[in-house]
């Protein structure tokens, strides 16, 4: 089994390793560019290799690669290089309407979403680089002349001509991928599936966690730690901190958690001293290694943040319950989506309130997400809107009874209670349609008497 340090190390190269690729992911144009790079390099190897096999070629390959003379040989590159350009911009200006769509649609945060497809950035990549390796293999095109022989690169020129028929393929590929995910389900199911893979991350990192299982108080004259930028947190090293506060002797409490926003010269944690010890302590290096530990950032990731796809999801249905769009389904299905992903949340390992060294001595104190406020950020907001559409009540309750047939929390039942209250008051406020909501109120007292008072 792995030591204590191990795990805290393993730990953290999960959590680095997932903001890189949370990082390249969520840009356009690593993959193109690389793309690019090699298709140059490989439009300057292959003509290399003509000049030295295209003679010895068998008659059967001879035949099958291109046989035109050198002017026809740049007419087909300048046709392909063209081509693809013009391609590339079309690509580019349906991502763009797809971005336009999907905001208005669906939410401003799920942009990310179409900026780290996959699809997208292969295909750009395909077309760049088929662009870049025409080019590149054009140059090397020559006439006869008293001074050179002709030389005309047959097997790059074919492979010029394979690679655009990929390249019209992937373009087709892409165009019914667009249309798929304009889908508002398909971007629920892919912000779903992104929050899934960040709940794997955070269970896993917190199994690595060393809890420190003794009660504790924090004392009224520790040392705070402020912000030197603006920004929402998008990342917690939390085997940092505990390093750090192992190696100085301190006990380090968080005071911002991921995905909170902080405003520079506000606090960020604070710090005191473990032990009664007089030792000077550089305050400066102290405050730079942890400010270190919080990677701070203009807009929020699902790199550590749990609660950004739920956010996303609730914006969905949110902006679907709006007079200007009116599609309640959508917020049914949205809170379907939430039901899942809470139960799994609320029942995933939770954070120690506190972390201890290898000696037992308590050196982090956390700030968690607790259960309960993951259960008003998935509802309140849903409920809020929707409780005058009785097949989303419906679909209200049936989430609350879910959640509370998985999850025996105290936390989360008193929450989910607060939920049922909450729904009771706006229903006997609507007056819009009396019979509907006389059944609803009764469907939610039945709810409300099915789940047991927390203690």
């Amino acid at each position: 089994m792995a030591s204590a340090p191990n795990r805290r190390r393993r730990s953290r190269a999960k959590g680095r390793t997932a903001l890189v690729v949370e990082s390249l992911e969520s840009r356009l144009w690593p993959i193109p560019v690389l793309a690019i790079v090699v298709a140059v390099a490989v439009g300057i190897v292959i003509p290399q290799l003509d000049l030295r096999v295209d003679s010895d070629l068998p008659t059967g390959v001879g035949s099958a690669v291109f046989n035109g003379g050198a002017d026809t040989a740049r007419s087909v590159l300048s046709s392909i290089a063209g081509s693809l350009i013009t391609a590339t911009s079309l690509t580019f200006s349906l991502t763009v309407v797809a971005l336009q769509l999907a905001s208005s649609q669906a939410s401003p945060r799920v942009l990310r979403l179409f900026a780290r497809d996959r699809q997208v950035h292969l295909t750009l990549a395909a077309f760049l680089g088929t662009f870049a390796y025409s080019l590149t293999v054009l140059r090397t095109v020559r006439n006869d002349t008293d001074e050179v022989p002709e030389f005309v690169p047959r097997i790059a020129i074919t492979a010029a001509f394979v690679l655009t028929l990929l390249s019209v393929i992937m373009l087709v590929v892409f165009l019914a991928h667009l249309a798929s995910q304009l889908r508002l389900e398909t971007i629920v199911k892919d912000i779903h599936g992104e929050t899934d893979e960040t709940i794997d991350l955070i269970a896993g990192s917190v199994a690595d966690l060393p809890a420190y299982p003794h009660r504790f108080s924090t004392p009224q004259n520790a040392t705070s730690i402020l912000a030197t930028s603006s920004g929402f947190i998008t990342s917690l090293d939390r085997t940092g901190l505990l390093d750090v506060a192992s190696e100085r002797g301190l006990v380090i409490e968080e005071v911002r958690r991921v995905g909170d926003n902080v405003v520079d010269g506000t606090p960020l944690a604070r710090w005191w001293r473990s032990g009664n010890s007089s030792t000077p302590l550089d305050h400066d290096a102290i405050a730079d290694e942890v400010r270190t530990a919080h990677k701070i950032g203009y807009e929020r990731t699902a790199a550590q943040d749990i609660d950004f796809g739920v956010q996303q999801i609730v914006d969905i249905g949110v902006r679907a319950l709006s007079p200007g769009i009116n599609d309640p389904i959508t917020a049914v299905n949205a809170l379907g989506h939430l039901g899942a992903l809470v139960t799994r949340i609320v029942t995933m390992p939770t954070t120690p309130a506190a972390l201890a060294d290898s000696d037992g001595t308590l050196r982090v104190v956390t700030r968690r997400v607790l259960p309960g406020e993951t259960v008003h950020l998935a509802l309140s907001q849903i409920r809020h809107y929707g409780a005058t559409d009785a097949v989303l009540v419906r679909r209200f309750l049936q989430v609350i009874s879910d959640l509370a047939y998985t999850c025996d929390d105290p936390a989360v039942t008193d929450a989910l209670r607060y939920q049922l209250a909450a729904l009771d008051r706006q229903l006997r406020q609507d007056d819009s349609d009396p019979a509907a909501r006389n059944e609803l109120l009764d469907e939610t007292a039945q709810v409300l008497a099915s789940i047991s008072p927390a203690g």
